[in-house]
């Protein structure tokens, strides 16, 4: 049962049950696979991380100004809006007359 309890956590769910001993192992094939270069693929690296850090920075910004740009259209839309005067309601100062009725209407 414990496949089954991994395979529900996902893809890269093994990556949380890495100990001290399979980081060591990791590292030591890191330098021979790597060898004097590791330090070369490391800067790379960190470049690469810097850089996509910077385009999710920079989807976000445009992002929140799409956003600042709609509720300034929207606050101007309702800025401009002017009220019309409707006119007050007056009751007649009258008795209502009954209306005559005429022959052809009956």
């Amino acid at each position: 049962m414990p496949f089954l309890a991994v395979a529900d956590i996902g893809l890269l769910g093994f990556i949380g049950g890495l100990g001290p001993q399979e980081m060591i192992i990791i590292a030591v094939l890191g330098v021979l696979l790597f060898g004097k270069r590791l330090p070369e693929v490391g800067r790379s690296l960190g470049k690469g991380i810097v850089e996509f850090k910077r385009g999710i920075q920079g989807i976000g910004d445009e992002i929140d100004s799409a956003v600042s740009d709609v509720k300034q259209a929207t606050h101007v839309a309702v800025d401009d809006y002017q009220e019309t005067d409707v006119p007050k309601f007056e009751p007649p100062t009258s008795e209502p007359q009954p209306e005559k009725q005429s022959a052809e209407s009956t």
